[in-house]
C-alpha cells in the first residue's frame, strides 16, 4: 500500500519527524521516497543525516510528484504555506493534515484540492507506539482511506472518527498526550532522587512502573478504579499517597489542562480560518 508512494513533509518538526522515522523504520519505507520541507536548510540536513530523506526549503518543489503530502506545520503558519501551494497538488494526490485544528474543509478550499484526511498522531510514533485519530470526507476514495490508514496504521495505533469535531477532543487528550504522562513520571523521578535514589535508579524504577502498570491495565481490562483498589490497603502507604494526590486536586487539575488544551485546538483552527 504505502511501498511505492512517494511522501512529501511540508514542516519537519518534532511531529513531522516522528512519522518520517515511523515510516522509514517500522513501514520499511525507503527513505529516498520521502521529502522533508523546511525553512531552514539546517535542519534538513539534519533529517537528511539522521535518516536518509531529501530535503529542500521550497514548498512547491516539495509536493512535486508526490503522491502523499504531509501538512505538519505551525497552525499560524498553515494558511499562507497551503496558499502557497494551491493548484501544486498533483489532482491524484492524498492530503494528509495534522495541524491542530485546521478544519478539513479550510484546508480543501484553499489549496483547491478535494483528497484530504485530517489526523492526529503522537510522538511515540517515531518507536511505532503512536496513537493516532483520524477523519476524511464521506467523498474520498477507498484507495485514499486504505493509504491513509496505512500509513497510521505504520507509526502505532489509530482510531477512525466519523466526526470531525472529536479530532480537536483527540489532540487535547492523546495528541498533547505524552506531555502529560512525561510531567507526571518527572515528578516520580525528582521525588525519588530527593528521597535518596541516584537519578538513574530513579528513573529506572519509574519508567519500569508506569511501562508495567500499562500493560497490566491493557490485559487486566477491569476498571482503573478496581486495579487502584487492588493495591491500596486500608491505612496503608497507597492509601496515604492517594490521599494527598486526591487532596492536592490531581483528577480536577488534569481534567482542567485537557479542557484548556482542546479549546486551544478549537481557537487555533479559527485563527487559520480567519487568515
Amino acid at each position: 500500500m504505502l511501498k511505492d508512494q512517494t511522501f512529501a513533509f511540508i514542516g519537519s518538526g518534532a511531529m513531522g519527524e516522528a512519522m518520517i522515522k515511523g515510516l522509514i523504520t517500522q513501514a520499511n519505507l525507503p527513505p529516498q521516497q520521502i521529502m522533508a520541507s523546511d525553512t531552514r536548510s539546517e535542519r534538513g540536513a539534519e533529517l537528511l543525516d539522521k535518516y536518509g530523506v531529501r530535503y529542500t526549503t521550497d514548498n512547491s518543489a516539495a509536493v512535486n510528484g508526490a503522491k502523499i503530502i504531509v501538512l505538519s506545520v505551525k497552525p499560524q503558519v498553515l494558511h499562507g504555506v497551503m496558499t502557497q501551494l494551491a493548484g501544486c497538488v498533483a489532482p491524484d494526490a492524498l492530503v494528509l493534515s495534522i495541524v491542530a485544528g485546521a478544519r478539513m474543509e479550510v484546508i480543501t478550499n484553499v489549496l483547491q484540492h478535494k483528497a484530504v484526511v485530517r489526523a492526529m498522531p503522537n510522538t511515540p510514533a517515531q518507536i511505532g507506539l503512536g496513537m493516532t485519530v483520524w477523519t476524511c470526507p464521506e467523498t474520498l476514495s477507498q484507495v485514499h482511506r486504505d493509504q491513509a490508514k496505512a500509513v497510521f496504521g505504520s507509526i502505532g495505533e489509530e482510531v477512525y472518527a466519523n466526526d470531525e469535531r472529536y479530532l480537536d477532543m483527540a489532540t487535547a487528550l492523546s495528541g498533547t498526550g505524552p506531555a502529560y504522562v512525561f510531567l507526571f513520571m518527572e515528578a516520580m523521578i525528582d521525588a525519588g532522587v530527593h528521597m535518596g535514589f541516584s537519578r538513574t535508579v530513579a528513573e529506572q524504577l519509574v519508567y519500569q512502573t508506569v511501562r508495567g502498570s500499562v500493560e497490566y491495565a491493557r490485559q487486566n481490562k477491569q476498571h482503573l478504579a478496581a486495579m487502584r483498589n487492588q493495591v491500596t490497603s486500608p491505612g496503608g502507604t497507597s492509601a496515604e499517597a492517594l490521599y494527598q494526590i486526591e487532596k492536592g486536586g490531581l483528577r480536577t487539575v488534569m481534567s482542567r489542562a485537557i479542557w484548556a488544551a482542546y479549546q486551544k485546538s478549537r481557537k487555533l483552527g479559527r485563527g487559520v480560518e480567519e487568515d
